[in-house]
């Protein structure tokens, strides 16, 4: 099969194209025919091997997984001897462990879940990381109906699914982004947006009851400054901050004993890849409730293009990567 892999830790530019085994599957894992894949900060993160705490996990001198790519969509195309949530043919989406930059990956069961009816598998490739991610911010933010809630990085990945889903849960969002994705972002449900190029978020001693921080580049004295004296802080993200052991990653890893000091509420949101948040996110796509925001496409091929078009950190909600021999033009 075809695969975009790597050695070694470095840029796009030491990625390949190669031919490879597929991946065997144990007794409880499924082999995936992938349609599509998702792009994200992890992708950046697996690829450089940065911050360096991650190389724990995945490897400290070389990466153990060769291919790239987390967030997958596609067909079943085996199941192992004690999988019965899944059958061969289904077509389903979640997370991988062997590498979705490729025409079949390895995935456990329990981090699949059936694709929604009406999404496309492009579609359903952007979603799995991003929108479990939000859904599991706005419920550790708490969020509750009628309250003022604001989100940074509003029109990417992340963003874009919190300002649906806020929005599904009954908050007033407000969202942050620049000048040229106001309209996107309103079109979410967003009620106010704050053109981050004009104005920081605290404008006018405005007052939040809950800020989701998506894009992780604002110091937490800015954040505190623009929420209540009661409210609640979640804290996403951080990969592409700086910092070379840590990254952004040390916020989260603090916010238990930020909140100690202060009547705010600070929390780290650390996304947990389960097939149950996927389950809750269906039946709210499939009523058109929340929609995958996509940016560009990319064949399999220029997977590479697709990591450094996120590695600028300005795309209208996600980058998909495609295993259609013609995918779309990378264009808007």
């Amino acid at each position: 099969m075809r695969a975009i892999a790597h050695d070694v830790y470095g840029p796009a530019d030491l990625l390949e194209l190669r031919d490879i085994d597929k991946p065997p599957i144990g007794d409880d894992e499924v082999l995936v025919e992938v349609r599509a894949a998702g792009v994200d900060p992890g992708v950046w993160i697996l690829m450089t091997g940065r911050p360096m705490a991650v190389r724990l996990a995945v490897g400290l001198r070389r990466p153990r997984v060769a291919v790239l790519g987390r967030a997958v969509a596609g067909v079943v195309a085996a199941v192992g001897a004690n999988v019965t949530r899944l059958r061969i043919g289904d077509d389903v989406y979640g997370t991988c462990e062997s590498g979705s930059f490729a025409e079949f990956a390895m995935a456990r069961q329990h981090r699949l879940a059936p694709k929604p009816a009406n999404l496309t598998f492009e579609q359903a490739a952007a979603t799995p990381i991003s929108a479990v991610t939000a859904l599991q911010s706005v419920r550790d933010a708490r969020v509750q109906p009628g309250q003022r809630v604001l989100i940074t990085g509003a029109a990417g990945g992340i963003g874009s699914f919190a300002v649906q889903l806020v929005r599904a849960y009954g908050g007033i969002v407000t969202g942050v982004c620049s000048a040229a994705k106001v309209e996107l972002v309103r079109s979410l449900g967003a009620e106010d947006v704050i053109d981050y190029t004009q104005h920081e978020i605290d404008r006018g001693g405005v007052r939040h009851d809950v800020i989701i921080d998506t894009a992780g580049n604002r110091p937490l004295s800015l954040l505190r400054r623009a929420v209540t004296p009661r409210g609640t802080i979640a804290l996403v993200g951080g990969g592409h901050a700086k910092g070379w052991l840590l990254g952004g990653f040390q916020r989260q890893m603090a916010a238990p004993l930020v909140s100690l000091f202060g009547s705010q509420r600070v929390c780290g949101v650390t996304a947990r890849e389960r097939h149950e948040d996927l389950d809750e996110l269906t039946p709210l796509i499939e009523s058109g409730t929340v929609t995958p925001v996509i940016d560009r496409t990319y064949a399999l091929a220029d997977a590479p293009d697709a990591i450094r078009y996120l590695a600028q950190g300005h795309p209208a909600g996600k980058v998909v990567v495609t295993m259609q021999s013609a995918a779309s033009p990378p264009t808007k």
